[in-house]
């Protein structure tokens, strides 16, 4: 991470050499100047096996989240940060021969290995692709649900991220996501922080589901209204929503364990 006061003889620099201050290389893609910094710090990028598949499959976590998405036979699913392929190969068997199933990440490594899981389980309806930090890089109006099963945290661009994923969605199509109400930097992200980088971009929360099966809890979002320009977003202020003054629609979701909203 680069430090602010690390800039500021930088930033002297440019004031007396008239150059633009936004060209100040402060270590954020290119491509994600136009959006706001998140107010938040980042995981490192963790193992790309969250727990062993034994385990998480002895505790029906997949089934668990599948159903609660509601996926069936035919759909067209993205598995969005999708490591050794713990969802890929669950969905993939779910969704069935007629289904797609686009698997995603960020690490060419992790897609080389999840590439020759593929081959080996003969899953013709799993394509790989890779993603970039700021971008999904998924095609408009493709999928019917969008799964981002402990890895939101990761995403250092959140809100570049997410305002490009929203466009990938076919009507009617919605955004999952799985993680832990712990601290950003710890691997995980406090319900009310999610909701809240989530309603800046345009989405709006549909249910809200902690589960023991999970170790953590369920999200699901929906787009409502047009996608703001990204000059418009507001940013989510980390001490308000900590002190639970963001996302009032929320109604105290991660607050206390099995709430359940449902819109």
């Amino acid at each position: 991470m680069i430090h602010r006061v690390a800039l500021l003889p930088v930033m002297a620099a440019c004031l007396l050499s008239g150059c633009n201050i936004t060209d100040v290389d402060d270590g954020r893609p290119e491509s994600a100047r136009e959006f706001p910094e998140a107010d938040r710090p980042v995981s490192s990028l963790g193992a790309s096996q969250f727990a062993s598949e034994r385990a998480r499959d002895d505790r029906r976590e997949a089934v668990t989240v599948m159903d609660l998405a509601n996926i069936r036979k035919g759909m067209t699913v993205a598995d969005i940060g999708a490591g050794e392929g713990y969802y890929t190969t669950r969905l993939a068997e779910r969704v069935g021969d007629n289904g797609r199933v686009l698997a995603q990440d960020i690490d060419r490594e992790v897609l080389q290995r999840l590439g020759s899981r593929v081959e080996r389980e003969r899953l013709d309806n799993v394509s790989i692709k890779l993603g970039q930090e700021d971008d999904p890089g998924l095609p408009e109006a493709s999928f019917d649900r969008i799964f981002l099963v402990h890895m939101y945290h990761e995403v250092t661009e959140p809100y570049a991220f997410l305002w490009r994923l929203r466009p990938a969605l076919n009507p009617g199509g919605q955004v999952i996501v799985v993680d832990v109400d712990r601290p950003t930097d710890s691997h995980g992200i406090p319900p009310k922080l999610l909701f809240c980088e989530f309603e800046s971009v345009g989405f709006k929360l549909a249910a809200f589901i902690r589960r023991p099966e999970l170790a953590g809890y369920y999200a699901r979002f929906e787009a409502a209204g047009p996608r703001p320009d990204p000059a418009d977003i507001e940013p989510c202020k980390q001490d308000l929503v900590a002190a639970g003054k963001a996302d009032a629609s929320a109604d105290g979701a991660g607050d206390r364990p099995d709430r359940i909203i449902e819109t």
